[in-house]
């Protein structure tokens, strides 16, 4: 499978062999260091569209390049907003790490649009990416649902909704989805202490034995079918579920923030 990252990355090392030069005579013509390139050709990086113009030249393809360069930073993009959910459909099970935000295949309505209201968009785009995530998790509650185990960091639980009532309503939608047949629901408590990984993970593995990896920054995310990628992930994620709460003690663990949270509120 091929995406748009892949594509450009693909074509650029077409190219080059089709040209019949190494990577160190590219380097001379187009002024890029070796390593980057090489970077780029195997999908590393996606560089600059300065770059991707540059290549353009070399190669004599018109703006073929910096088009598949827009096409693949767009999808990074989207990918952003939508995580896997194109793959989603055809998994058999997945795997999901949250450090700052409730995952997007638990989330409430209300939850979920105040999540996308920091994002810059319309309140046409929030309604429908809101109407699309909540789509997405049908595949956990449909007449074969997928196979689905979330690992939640505390912080996330720590860190609550502006609108108390959107937050008590996001905490009895965790607690009743984490008792659905076929989701595994993990708290991953402070007192864990360090681990490997850093930054929110979806590991998809579909139905026909292929699987997929998405990692994601503030600002951009990487996405790999590379089995060589995926594995060391998989790897870290297990060795974190294994140091997590198991489902009944993560069961009681969000229970009791929603007494605490309905305590204080009653306080208020």
């Amino acid at each position: 499978m091929v995406f748009g990252a892949g594509l450009y990355a693909n074509q650029l090392a077409f190219r080059r062999e089709q040209s019949g030069m190494t990577l160190v005579q590219l380097a001379e013509l187009c002024l890029y260091e070796q390593s980057y390139l090489h970077r780029l050709e195997t999908g590393g990086r996606l560089g600059t569209v300065q770059a991707a113009r540059a290549l353009d030249k070399v190669y004599g393809t018109g703006d073929l390049l910096e088009r598949l360069w827009h096409l693949a930073k767009r999808e990074t993009k989207d990918r952003l907003v939508l995580g896997l959910a194109p793959f989603e459909a055809n998994a058999a099970s997945i795997q999901e790490y949250a450090v700052s935000t409730v995952p997007d295949l638990l989330q409430t309505r209300a939850y979920a649009r105040e999540q996308l209201h920091l994002a810059p968009l319309s309140d046409e785009q929030t309604t429908e990416l809101v109407a699309a995530r909540l789509d997405r998790q049908a595949h956990l509650i449909g007449p074969e649902p997928v196979h689905y185990r979330a690992l939640i960091d505390e912080a996330v639980l720590r860190r609550k909704a502006r609108d108390p009532k959107t937050w008590a309503a996001q905490l009895e939608h965790l607690i009743g989805a984490a008792q659905w047949p076929g989701v595994s629901v993990h708290v991953v408590p402070f007192g864990t202490g360090p681990h490997h990984l850093r930054s929110p993970l979806e590991l998809v593995y579909l139905r026909d034995g292929s699987s997929l990896a998405y990692t994601q920054g503030s600002w951009s995310g990487h996405l790999t079918n590379d089995p060589e990628e995926v594995e060391p992930l998989r790897i870290a994620f297990d060795a974190l579920r294994d140091s997590a709460l198991v489902p009944a003690e993560s069961l009681t663990f969000l229970r009791t923030l929603l007494e605490e949270h309905a305590g204080e509120e009653a306080q208020a």
